[in-house]
């Protein structure tokens, strides 16, 4: 049984993030050959602010490119 967790930046609408789990947990099934009722799949959402790629918060890069976060 497959256990995947995914960890991203806060800012993602509700449909974002469950469309990402179900698109991932049916990839998983399909990849190891399980049912998809095998496949257990979270998010864990770190706030924009304590996200750091290359110098800057995720928070100062989307600030600095007129987005909302994530």
């Amino acid at each position: 049984m497959p256990f995947i967790q995914v960890t991203l930046g806060a800012g993602r609408t509700d449909e974002q993030k469950q469309q990402l789990v179900r698109a991932v947990s049916k990839a998983a099934a399909e990849a190891v050959g399980v049912p998809e009722t095998g496949v257990r799949v979270w998010l864990v959402e770190v706030p924009a602010e304590l996200v750091m790629a290359g110098g800057q918060t995720l928070a100062e890069r989307t600030a600095a490119a007129g987005q909302a976060p994530g």
